[in-house]
């Protein structure tokens, strides 16, 4: 086979993969619970090359990616279940279903209205699944409460996010970020009296409500928390690195230099880089 810009290609590929006898005996092997941790890891990768700005890595995860969808809809169509093709008018037809400001006779929307109009057609079509869900003797998908449907799989912080912003949409929410971070200070309080009394499991609870009551700070304040937190990794990983440089120009590792030595380095990193900015 040869290289293609045509997705066909990419199918014939999978299914040339998993011919028996003559396909990738790893291939064969796999099933829809074995590839989705990479196709988790896929999805970290696209956004790791979107944040380095590395745009011919990104043109690679992006396939990486495609490939897992291709792959999930290989083993669905061995199971009579569905092919990518299905998969394809899915989406399109939920893209044209969710825009009719753009596909249909809804014109001149604001960003607010859109999003208004986005969560009801989102609530019509989840009514309508639980019908024919209903209609088929199928049990519900969830208990039809306001945070069901919030996959528990997610990564925490993304679900803290999820998980708030359904409870803020009928209300159970903070006025503004000035409350959200009296809470902080709350939990913080909360966190230095687990501590004081040493009890893993109280500390991990208390850590658990401040990490909460952050993410729900930087919502407020309209902030990515995960954008946020990823921003300062980095960061991190920067100012460390030019903590290590300076050590290893004074021909000494880490592990051989005092706290207030990597401190001193840590604060010329900083200034280094607020003179830089």
């Amino acid at each position: 086979m040869q290289p293609s810009r045509d997705l066909a290609r990419l199918v014939e590929i999978m299914a040339a993969l998993r011919t028996p006898q003559t396909g990738c005996p790893w291939d064969l092997e796999q099933d829809f619970s074995s590839v989705a941790p990479y196709t988790i890891e896929e999805a970290y990768e696209v956004v790791d090359a979107i944040a380095r700005g590395d745009l011919d890595d990104l043109k690679d995860e992006l396939g990486d990616l495609l490939l897992q969808v291709v792959f999930h809809a290989r083993l669905a169509q061995e199971q009579g279940a569905f092919e990518l093709g299905d998969v394809v008018e899915a989406i399109t037809s939920k893209l044209i279903r969710r825009h009719p400001h753009v596909f249909g006779d809804t014109r001149d929307l604001s960003p607010d209205a859109v999003k208004r109009a986005w969560s009801e057609i989102k609530a019509a079509e989840k009514a309508e699944r639980a019908a024919r869900r209903m209609a088929a003797g199928l049990p519900p998908e969830d208990g039809g409460g306001v945070l069901d449907g919030v996959p528990v799989v997610l990564p925490a912080m993304t679900r803290a996010l999820k998980l708030q912003e359904k409870a803020g949409r009928v209300g159970f929410d903070w006025n503004d970020a000035g409350a959200v971070l009296d809470k902080i200070r709350e939990e913080t309080a909360e966190v230095s009296e687990a501590l004081a009394q040493g009890g893993i499991a109280a500390i991990q609870d208390e850590v658990g409500d401040l990490l909460f009551a952050a993410v729900n700070l930087a919502r407020h304040a309209g902030v990515d928390p995960e954008a946020a937190l990823r921003g300062t990794n980095d960061k991190f990983t920067r100012r460390f690195g030019y903590v290590e440089a300076a050590l290893a120009a004074q021909g000494k590792r880490p592990q051989e230099a005092t706290l207030d030595e990597m401190e001193a380095l840590w604060g010329e990193a900083k200034r280094g880089e607020r003179d830089a900015g």
